[in-house]
């Protein structure tokens, strides 16, 4: 629903990731890290967690033109190497690591650290279908089909027009994608959120009522 270093150069050499895995309980009397929320059980996963290749992440956030005015979020954040790689390479302004299992936070929050952004990227315990995103200008999924048209209604109802959407693998249905590119052996799908009354938002709210 959805790849760290003290220098560039070992991001890259750290095999990097960012989607989707299973909830785990917290331990008793655990605390979450300095810019995560409370580590905590959550629902059962939507999908299993595989890692998104570094080139694939370069890729996702050249086509979204990712840069200093923006706030990046990623729904299924993993180890958190796409927040990490937007601020650390891209310049954003902030980003945001959504994930439902609090290892995948705890080890996004480790990577955090050896990465030294300092504040400008967090990572949230949370549903990425609770969660609020509406402050996003640009959003990084690696799920599923099922799951981009499930949140495609979230995306549509909170989001700006002009805020960017990438996708790593899978597509939203029938609402078609501005940019299709490869990288990394894997597609990278890109639209724009668009503005109501036009004919690109008839499309994005026909595919989402398709779920």
């Amino acid at each position: 629903m959805k790849i760290l270093k003290l220098s560039y150069v070992l991001a890259f050499a750290l095999s990097f990731g960012g989607s989707y895995a299973s909830a785990q309980d917290q331990q008793p009397g655990s605390k979450a890290p300095k810019g995560t929320t409370a580590e905590k059980q959550l629902r059962s996963p939507d999908v299993v967690y595989v890692p998104t290749p570094a080139e694939t992440v370069d890729a996702m956030l050249k086509v979204a033109k990712v840069g200093k005015e923006d706030v990046v979020y990623d729904l299924g954040s993993g180890d958190g190497r796409i927040p990490i790689m937007a601020v650390q390479k891209y310049n954003a302004a902030r980003a945001i690591g959504i994930d439902i299992n609090p290892d995948r936070i705890k080890e996004a929050q480790a990577n955090h650290k050896a990465a030294g952004v300092g504040d400008r990227v967090r990572f949230l315990n949370e549903d990425l279908f609770q969660a609020d995103i509406s402050e996003a200008t640009v959003v990084t999924l690696y799920l599923l089909p099922s799951l981009n048209l499930k949140l495609l209604p979230k995306l549509l109802s909170e989001l700006k027009p002009g805020t960017r959407i990438v996708s790593h693998a899978f597509d939203m249905g029938s609402w078609k994608p501005q940019q299709t590119l490869n990288a990394g052996g894997s597609t990278v799908y890109f639209w724009t959120i668009p503005a109501k009354g036009t004919p690109e938002y008839e499309a994005a709210s026909t595919a989402a009522s398709k779920t």
